[in-house]
């Protein structure tokens, strides 16, 4: 994980990407999270960013094929999974934007055949969605189930069994990003306007080199971050990735953090 914090906020415990990471927890989610890989279109004057744009400058993580904004306050986490990959996950309290970039035809999107699969896979898990019209064009909003939740006592109304979820979407020159915001951000425009602003700034790099239509694009830690953790792993007696020992982490533990304090 890598991960900025302001000064004022440095002696503060971080929170790992449990609750906060990809739609792994609920049934059905595998399924809508590999297919989720088709476009919206970008509003005119607006981000998402593609590499080849002119894009505001900024401050950004280089995660491969993702540049992500740094933000005061805001984690940018980079989680694996030998199941689904590698995707970034920008965390602030308890709530977390998962983003991911997949390859897109030339002249088509996907976003309309995606939303519509998110959409199955919800209901027929016990979820529920809406689609709205948001700032990045079409969207989805609902809830889904939490596997294994037992009913609790909460606010009236809910059931302690759901939870609130934000699908996010946009077209780009061959690319597609997708931004799953969960937590108490997904059900509460003002604590989501910070993510917002996250998903508008980030840039994609495509890169020339051919893949099919929704395979996942390459993300990588940034070199600085690869150093400090090669340099963890092997104060704890583990190899790098280049080394035998290396195995993915369940995206759900927390593993070794690189921390830059602001």
């Amino acid at each position: 994980m890598w991960r900025r914090r302001d000064r004022e906020g440095a002696g503060r415990a971080g929170r790992g990407a449990g609750g906060t990471g990809p739609p792994g927890e609920w049934p059905g989610a595998a399924a809508a999270a590999g297919r989720a890989a088709g476009p919206a279109a970008r509003p005119a004057g607006g981000g998402p960013w593609d590499a080849a744009d002119d894009y505001p400058p900024a401050e950004r993580v280089d995660c491969g094929s993702l540049l992500i904004p740094v933000r005061d306050e805001f984690d940018v986490q980079i989680n694996l999974s030998e199941e689904e990959g590698a995707w970034v996950a920008v965390v602030q309290g308890d709530s977390g934007l998962q983003l991911q970039a997949f390859a897109a035809p030339k002249s088509t999107g996907l976003w309309e055949e995606v939303r519509r699969e998110i959409a199955e896979n919800l209901a027929g898990s016990g979820g529920r969605c809406a689609e709205i019209a948001g700032r990045f064009g079409p969207e989805l909003r609902g809830t889904i189930p939490l596997a294994g939740q037992e009913p609790a006592a909460t606010a009236p109304g809910r059931d302690g069994r759901t939870a609130p979820v934000r699908f996010l979407g946009a077209d780009g020159p061959r690319w597609f990003l997708r931004g799953v915001l969960s937590g108490p951000a997904a059900a509460d425009d003002r604590l989501a306007a910070g993510f917002e602003e996250v998903f508008a700034d980030v840039v994609v790099v495509r890169g020339d080199y051919p893949a099919p239509p929704r395979e996942p694009l390459e993300v990588r830690l940034p070199e600085e971050a690869q150093r400090a953790l090669d340099e963890q792993l092997a104060e704890q007696g583990l190899a790098g990735p280049s080394g035998s020992g290396w195995e993915l982490r369940n995206p759900f533990e927390r593993g070794p953090e690189i921390t830059e304090t602001r």
